[in-house]
């Protein structure tokens, strides 16, 4: 597997300044990090945190660097939103720099209405100088604050899960979405299978069969036939053969579990699909890999449709 991005990134994730002992941590892959799409975005909030700062003449150039001691957020919180917080201007040391920055966490969290399992950062992420996390928690500010902003669609980055287990480290990988492939305004439109299921449910049967017709005609090379498309997708498996039959992919057994034994091997599994789909342009708005897991039957649907749609006449 690939060398994570800092020596230290180890000892972080078993608690040491990354989290709660014991917690999963995740990092952006070192091959990830200068993605065409990634660039653009870091360099997109860049520009925007200086177009928002130009007066007060703050300068950032680097979001790792720039922005884990609070100073940045404490004068953009006030800037986009009004917020007036009670910290000191400068915080020297550590401890003044993080119990800061726990006040604006907090003030965040409040502004945009999160319980704290929602967050996808914390103080200890943003002062250690994590990237994603910085990321996310940017871009929440951005879409919240200022929504007509035209943040660049569809970046999606390779990540990497290290969580702590009995016998030493755990690491995979899985796809996550940082900003949605079209603005949030649009990704956030009813589509067709929304409309289906409250209008027209009982159209639905008729839809899965004919996914499963569809699908049951390109796998049988494979010798396998879907009976229940509620249950049959979750793991990942037969979804990456499908895609392999239909795009003509020749998907290595080493990049997935042919025999998934826990969640995590079946949400590495979604994503490696579901990153697939993104690459052949086949998804038009995010999908999360724990909605298939979990057979969360709109979804799957919508996942098969899109291999349906551009496939159906073969």
């Amino acid at each position: 597997m690939d060398t994570l991005t800092q020596p230290s990134d180890i000892q972080q994730a078993s608690g040491d300044s990354g989290g709660v002992q014991g917690e999963a941590r995740k990092y952006i892959q070192p091959s990830s990090e200068n993605a065409p799409k990634l660039v653009e975005l870091k360099r997109f909030l860049i520009d925007w945190i200086n177009t928002q700062l130009k007066q007060e003449n703050i300068v950032v150039k680097s979001l790792e660097e720039d922005i884990f001691d609070g100073l940045v957020l404490h004068h953009l919180l006030h800037k986009i939103g009004a917020i007036e917080l009670d910290v000191e201007e400068i915080a020297l040391s550590a401890g003044n720099q993080k119990r800061k920055l726990g006040v604006i966490i907090e003030s965040v969290s409040q502004s945009l209405q999160l319980e704290e399992s929602q967050l996808r950062w914390s103080v200890n992420l943003i002062y250690n100088k994590d990237l994603l996390a910085t990321l996310h928690l940017l871009v929440a500010l951005a879409q919240h604050f200022q929504p007509d902003l035209a943040l660049p669609p569809g970046v999606c980055v390779e990540v990497i899960v290290v969580e702590p287990t009995k016998n030493g480290m755990k690491t995979e990988k899985a796809m996550e979405w940082i900003t949605a492939r079209r603005d949030q305004d649009a990704s956030s439109k009813r589509d067709a299978f929304d409309q289906l299921f409250e209008l027209n449910p009982e159209k639905v049967k008729d839809v899965k069969q004919a996914i499963v017709n569809f699908a049951n005609r390109h796998l049988a090379n494979l010798s396998l036939t879907v009976t229940d498309l509620d249950t049959q997708f979750a793991d990942g498996v037969i979804l990456l053969l499908l895609i392999g039959q239909l795009e003509g992919y020749f998907i290595n057994l080493g990049t997935f579990f042919l025999t998934p034994k826990s969640q995590e091997d079946m949400l590495h599994n979604v994503s490696v699909a579901l990153d697939m789909l993104v690459d052949a342009e086949l998804l038009d708005c995010p999908i999360d890999p724990a909605d298939i897991v979990n057979r969360d039957l709109k979804t799957t649907l919508r996942v098969l449709y899109s291999l349906f749609l551009k496939h159906k006449n073969r």
